[in-house]
């Protein structure tokens, strides 16, 4: 099967993906999906020039499931590495080579094509799904500080999460400039995702009192407001090292 896609710059990093591997195992439709699998199967699609990442979350899905196994895909062949750890690697692209997995992760390579690929690169991962997998395609920056993606299903796309450095930015819409592919050129008056970054940023200097305690308190009393003024944001139930901001998808769709 030929791969699909073009090759990119290939830039990774030690735990630049730290912050989406946390919110996977614990995001419960995640942790279910890889729970009931028969095949544990994830694909980390354009893994880059080093597999550093690939490894980070195989260790880390571990944790959800001690037999899951993680396959790299590059659609480069001379950023092919020899298996390790339980890890393999593969030459693919968007078809998934073939594969049939549980779970997809697909970071920074959406971010270098064209707003217009989007929709079929989506389709053509969501064809080589097992029926009950997901994909997460996101976007980050280069050391992971600001970060947010797109969790899919088989039959679409069905949150938003943006995920940030507590202590890195001073309004939640500092992020938006690491959103996906298919939202960051729709940041404008009258689209969705604009109207949502400002409700964001007012109910966070509306929760000025609460610096005192620190960002992550701060957050917390954000997105309690938020959702106080029925916007339907998830409320995290546990204690989180990061700012995470997760809504439906249709809350924010083009």
């Amino acid at each position: 099967m030929r791969p699909y896609g073009t090759i990119t710059r290939g830039t990774t990093g030690v735990n630049r993906l730290r912050r989406s591997d946390r919110w996977l195992i614990h995001h419960p439709r995640v942790r279910k999906t890889l729970e009931f699998a028969a095949d544990p199967l994830v694909v980390d699609l354009g893994y880059g020039a080093h597999p550093v990442t690939t490894f980070e979350l195989a260790h880390r899905l571990r944790r959800v499931r001690r037999d899951v196994r993680v396959v790299g895909l590059e659609i480069d062949p001379e950023r092919l590495a020899p298996p390790r750890n339980g890890v393999t690697f593969g030459l693919g692209g968007f078809e998934l080579a073939g594969l049939r997995p549980t779970l997809v992760r697909a970071f920074n390579v959406l971010r270098q094509y064209p707003e217009s690929e989007v929709a079929a690169a989506w389709a053509a991962m969501q064809s080589a799904l097992h029926p009950d997998g997901l994909i997460i395609e996101g976007t980050c920056g280069e050391l992971g500080r600001h970060c947010s993606w797109i969790l899919l299903d088989k039959s679409g796309p069905v949150s938003l999460t943006l995920a940030w450095d507590p202590f890195s930015v001073e309004l939640p819409s500092d992020v938006a400039q690491r959103l996906p592919k298919a939202l960051i050129h729709r940041n404008v008056a009258g689209e969705a995702i604009h109207a949502l970054l400002a409700a964001v940023d007012r109910a966070w200097l509306a929760s000025a009192g609460h610096t005192a305690f620190g960002p992550r308190a701060r957050w917390r009393e954000t997105l309690t407001a938020l959702h106080a003024q029925g916007i339907p944001v998830d409320l995290p139930r546990r204690r989180i090292r990061d700012c995470v901001l997760t809504v439906p998808w249709e809350l924010v769709a083009p």
